[in-house]
């Protein structure tokens, strides 16, 4: 994949695409919303930029939004607007409608190099799928963690929380440590100049999103391997920007992070 491909773009950009996005919006696949949730087949591998969405086991209490499993919270709506966002703004030419699901053990796993994985205080891990995971971290793979609450957020739900989601990593990777990212880190320049993390757009979590790294090697130096997003769900913003529900200027904060955090997985 050829390494910079991308066109530069302004906020005045993005601001005209986020207002594309909420003219076509999307709704979602079942879930509540008139049927059983269901998952179209996987848009047949090309060598284009696909969008990739991790499913797992969702734990006991992790059914409660429309009855939808965690993983899927805002599926396909979300990362369909994110891609439009991304074929506007630089040359990536990444599918838009078709979306790609995966399980973490999933062979086909390894022919995408950006992985994104939701509300991972609900995720139920096998062995197996811990290998899988580690295997493609350690090959290349970069992962982006989104939606992701405090444990008892909200309805006093049972579940969520940092706790479950470490002890799942620490099965993936033995003394994996996550580290508070800086707005210094190349990650938030890499299209995008994102220069402060403070005063970050909420959706509706309460108190500040907290932004942490996983580091190769627990090494800040060397490559980041995952990213996570804690304490907020960025991916509302991109969800709900073709209903016009969130303010332009907030929405478009979520999407300078979004494009930022899927060059650098391209790039590095």
């Amino acid at each position: 994949m050829k390494t910079r491909v991308f066109a530069s773009a302004g906020l005045v950009v993005l601001v005209a695409v986020t207002a594309l996005a909420q003219g076509r919006g999307f709704r979602g696949f079942g879930g509540g919303l008139g049927g059983p949730f269901t998952v179209p087949p996987n848009v047949r591998y090309d060598g284009r930029f696909t969008f990739v969405r991790l499913k797992y086991t969702t734990a006991p209490g992790g059914y409660w939004y429309r009855g939808l499993p965690a993983w899927a919270h805002g599926y396909p709506v979300a990362e369909q607007n994110l891609m439009r966002i991304m074929n506007e703004v630089s040359g990536l030419e990444a599918h838009t409608d078709e979306i790609t699901v995966l399980a973490l053990d999933d062979p086909e796993l390894f022919k995408y190099p950006v992985a994104y994985i939701i509300e991972v205080g609900w995720w139920e891990m096998t062995d197996r799928e811990a290998l899988a995971l580690r295997a493609y971290l350690q090959k290349g793979g970069f992962v982006i963690v989104d939606d992701f609450k405090v444990r008892g957020w909200g309805r006093g739900l049972g579940g969520g929380g940092w706790d479950n989601f470490d002890g799942n990593m620490q099965r993936v990777l033995p003394g994996a440590r996550f580290v508070d990212m800086s707005a210094s880190h190349p990650i938030f320049h890499s299209f995008f100049e994102i220069n402060s993390l403070e005063n970050f757009p909420q959706a509706y979590n309460a108190g500040r999103p907290i932004f942490r790294g996983l580091f190769e090697d627990n090494d800040p130096a060397k490559r980041l391997l995952m990213m996570v997003n804690y304490n907020t769900d960025i991916s509302q913003y991109w969800e709900w920007s073709g209903q016009g529900l969130r303010p332009i200027d907030d929405t478009n904060e979520a999407y300078k992070l979004g494009v930022n955090y899927i060059i650098y997985g391209l790039t590095h």
